[in-house]
Order: C-alpha cells, then sequence, then structure tokens
C-alpha cells in the first residue's frame, strides 16, 4: 500500500507535518516495497486559497492509497475522499513512526474533517 504522509523534510526521521494543505511535502512510503519518494508542496504552501485541495490532487496523482496527517480540513478532506484515499489525522512524531502506528492499527481514521477551513 502507498501511504502519504505530511512532512516538514525528505527522510523517515523527518517531524510530520500537521497541516495538510500547507505541509512543506509529502513523504510517500510503499510498504510492499518499502521504497520512498518525496514530493514538494511549495505550491500548496505559497497559495492564497485552496491549498488543501491541491494537496489532495498531489497526494492522488502520487498514486497514495492513505493519507497520515496532522489535521485535514473540509475541502482536503472530500477531495482526498472522493480519490478515495483514506485519511488517517491526528498523527505526531516522524514520518516512521507514524508508518510504524498505522501498522499497528494506532492511529485514527477520520469519518470527516478535523478542523475547519483556512486552518493555520
Amino acid at each position: 500500500m502507498k501511504v502519504a504522509v505530511s512532512s516538514t523534510g525528505e527522510a523517515m526521521d523527518s517531524p510530520i507535518d500537521p497541516r495538510f494543505g500547507r505541509a512543506a511535502r509529502f513523504v510517500l512510503f510503499d510498504t510492499d516495497s518499502g521504497t520512498v519518494e518525496t514530493a514538494d508542496n511549495s505550491a500548496g504552501m505559497q497559495s492564497a486559497q485552496g491549498a488543501g485541495i491541491q494537496a489532495a490532487e498531489t497526494v492522488s496523482r502520487l498514486g497514495a492509497e492513505c493519507l497520515i496527517t496532522g489535521h485535514c480540513g473540509p475541502k482536503a478532506f472530500r477531495a482526498l475522499e472522493a480519490a478515495g484515499i483514506q485519511v488517517f489525522v491526528g498523527a505526531e512524531g516522524t514520518i516512521a513512526q507514524a508508518i510504524e502506528q498505522l501498522g499497528e492499527g494506532r492511529l485514527r481514521r477520520a469519518d470527516g474533517p478535523d478542523v475547519g477551513g483556512h486552518w493555520a
């Protein structure tokens, strides 16, 4: 399974960025092969509006089946849900810790957004 994680950096020991739409980048981890790739999200970070939707499109284009992040707003959540991407919120720590927590079933799957629009 391909798992996208909102991140402040490119490595597995990078901290999770709690902001999905305005995360610095996304780390994509393939649980089957163990491969890691990263995607820049500078366009979303600098966007006046629509950052969450742009980020959801990026994550979808990467082929992610699952997203781990700190928080997810309503527009981003709807876009991710429409793309069939499972969303897990409330994650903290590093990318590696979040992947481990997902595998152990310790992350909370979101059934809706956990913050309002334009959360910073």
